[in-house]
Parts: C-alpha cells; sequence; structure tokens
C-alpha cells in the first residue's frame, strides 16, 4: 500500500495488509531468485500500514500511518517503536488514518490524514496529543501533504475537494474543487502533490483526471489526463510523486501503468 526510499536513497520501507512496515537494504546481495532480503521488519501497528515516510536527513527513523488509528515513529536501528500517536489519547484520530507528511523545515513536526475527515498536526516530542485539529473536510482525507515553506500543508479528501491549510492559525487559506453535477458524486482525490515553489498542486482523482492547480487563484492550469497518451480514463489515479529536482512528475494508475511527466519534454511510460 506504501512504500517510501530513504533519504541516502540506499534503503526502501515498504508497508501494506499485513500490519507491518518492511526495511529493504537497496546494497544487500539478492537470493537466488533475484530478490531482496528483508533487513529489518517493524511491526506493532494492529492494522494495515497505509502510509510511511523516512524523517528528513536520516536513514534511521520513520513515520507510519496505519488503518489501527495511529501513526508510530520508529528507530529502524532497533525496530522499535519510539512514540506512538493516537490510540488511547483522546486527541488522535478516531478512524483509519491514510497518509502522513513530516514538515521539511522542521522534522519534529508532521501532519497526519484520517477517514475522520480531520487532518491533525502533531510534535514527535509530544505524543500524547496533537498540536492541531484541522477540519473541513466532509469525507475521508486521503492524502496530506506539506507546503515547501513548511507553514502550511495541502490535503485531498473523498469529497473531490483539495485543501490548503496554515498550521500556525488553523485556518483553510484556500480550497480546490471543480463543479459537478448534484446528481453524481465528484470524483474523489486519492493523491496531491506541490511543485517546488508550491505555486502549483497536482491532484490525482479516481476518474484517471490529474489536475494541476494554481495555488494562489484555484483554478485549473492543465488536466493531465486530458492530453495523448494519458492514463486509461476508466482507471483511478492511485499515487503520483515529483521528482527532487521538480523537473518531472510520476503518476500511478489503476491501468497498471506509470507515467513520467518531464516538464518541457516528453513523456515515457513504464
Amino acid at each position: 500500500m506504501t512504500c517510501a526510499f530513504s533519504p541516502s536513497g540506499q534503503s526502501v520501507a515498504c508497508g501494506g495488509l499485513d500490519s507491518m512496515c518492511s526495511i529493504f537494504n537497496l546494497n544487500s546481495p539478492t537470493d537466488k531468485d533475484g530478490n531482496l532480503p528483508v533487513s529489518r521488519t517493524l511491526s506493532g501497528h494492529k492494522g494495515y500500514v497505509s502510509s510511511c515516510q523516512y524523517v528528513p536527513d536520516e536513514d534511521t527513523h520513520l513515520i507510519t500511518a496505519s488503518g489501527d488509528q495511529t501513526c508510530v515513529l520508529w528507530d529502524i536501528t532497533t525496530g522499535l517503536r519510539t512514540s506512538v500517536f493516537g490510540g488511547e489519547f483522546q486527541s488522535g484520530h478516531t478512524a483509519d488514518v491514510q497518509s502522513v507528511s513530516i514538515n521539511g523545515t522542521n522534522s519534529r513536526m508532521f501532519v497526519s490524514g484520517s477517514c475522520d475527515s480531520t487532518a491533525r498536526l502533531w510534535d514527535t516530542r509530544v505524543a500524547s496529543r496533537a498540536v492541531r485539529t484541522f477540519h473541513g473536510h466532509e469525507g475521508d482525507v486521503n492524502t496530506v501533504k506539506f507546503f515547501p515553506d513548511g507553514n502550511r500543508f495541502g490535503t485531498g479528501s473523498d469529497d473531490g475537494t483539495c485543501r490548503l491549510f496554515d498550521i500556525r492559525t488553523g485556518h483553510q487559506l484556500q480550497e480546490y474543487s471543480q463543479p459537478h453535477s448534484g446528481d453524481s458524486e465528484p470524483p474523489q482525490v486519492t493523491s496531491i502533490a506541490f511543485s517546488i515553489s508550491g505555486r502549483l498542486l497536482f491532484a490525482g482523482y479516481t476518474n484517471g483526471a490529474c489536475y494541476v492547480w494554481d495555488t494562489l487563484l484555484a483554478q485549473v492550469v492543465l488536466d493531465l489526463g486530458s492530453l495523448q497518451n494519458s492514463h486509461d480514463g476508466r482507471s483511478r489515479i492511485s499515487c503520483l510523486g515529483l521528482s527532487a529536482d521538480g523537473s518531472a512528475l510520476c503518476t500511478g494508475s489503476y491501468d497498471t501503468n506509470l507515467k513520467i511527466w518531464a516538464f518541457g519534454g516528453h513523456r515515457r511510460v513504464i
């Protein structure tokens, strides 16, 4: 359900329905079938692992989100939980946690999105309570992502909208939504990413659309799904991510393809 490269690029973390997060050292020798062995298993969640992210500039710590309504900070060296966020604490999520995003300018802070229709801001030094809870969505919050400046973050939801929140005030700054017929449900947002400048928001949807939003004007400037050689329009966009230098976007779809969109260049299908 989720995977993430370590900051050094030397290892990969993967989590899913087995409720565990497995760490693979990319420098390890493969077995006779060409598979990498698991170098460390992080076990402790009581539900599926929906999201994981390494702490920036560290290969030794990782944050996971789970269907057990918690997030966990792990010490990969020992394989032990350092902190558990939520669970028995009243300020925690009340439904499955779907996504986490760590602040790139202050790695002690991270945000989580949940099926309880909220996003929550956490400080890794204080696991007993959320710093702030963000309301506004009317459906599951499937994806969260910090804005490049670290003071804001974006969300994407089953209610068909993306939203931008300020972590300092707790206020919603912007909503990104397309008009739709009242007789039909809007396509759900599955994944989001910001451009390096923060001026663009990329959002993938269950109907195969991938909108590029102007974050200031809240207007769609491009739908990648409408371009030639785009994903099958009947297949949901399941994930997307921006390259480290911001020059390309990768989208994954239920049509079994990954597509790389090189800005100003050519697209490649994997």
